[in-house]
């Protein structure tokens, strides 16, 4: 992770750069599924909670370390190609998370990403929980609807 100061989940690096963090809870969602078929007892889903999940706006999905991959129990599906900072690259999709961001819930599929990367939540995942970053506040629920969660199928 960058080195910096946190504070009011805005993250400053050094003089010139603002990067705003969120807390996300995340759960292996083939376990949550096993657990409501009666294969698996709750305490036994692999979850982890990241206090400083880095908000991109310039991503697309979530993304994770492998690392953190690894300890949810997650399972590649495919490998996709993907625009970096570093050029194209492909890299691995993996199964789904149950993920928890301002008390809002969804889905996803993971993004594999570099060891040392942060946790990135990409624009879906905010669309998905219909969230907005304020440049000054971080994350906020969408002022468009009051603060409602509404899914917009136009």
């Amino acid at each position: 992770m960058a080195k910096g100061i946190l504070f009011d989940n805005l993250l400053l690096l050094g003089e010139l750069k603002m990067r705003h963090t969120a807390k996300i809870e995340l759960a292996n969602q083939d376990e949550l599924v096993a657990v409501k078929l009666g294969i698996m007892k709750p305490k036994d889903v692999r979850r982890i909670t990241v206090e400083d999940a880095l908000v991109d706006t310039g991503s697309t999905r979530l993304g994770l370390p492998q690392s953190l991959i690894e300890h949810l129990g997650l399972t590649p599906l495919r490998v996709e190609r993907m625009r970096t900072v570093n050029g194209i690259v492909e890299l691995p999709i993996y199964s789904q998370v149950h993920f928890t961001i301002l008390e809002r819930e969804g889905m996803t599929v993971v993004s594999a990403l570099p060891e040392g990367t942060p946790v990135l939540i990409g624009h879906i995942i905010l669309e998905d929980l219909d969230l907005c970053l304020d440049i000054e506040k971080g994350l906020i629920y969408n002022p468009a609807h009051g603060g409602e969660w509404m899914t917009e199928i136009l």
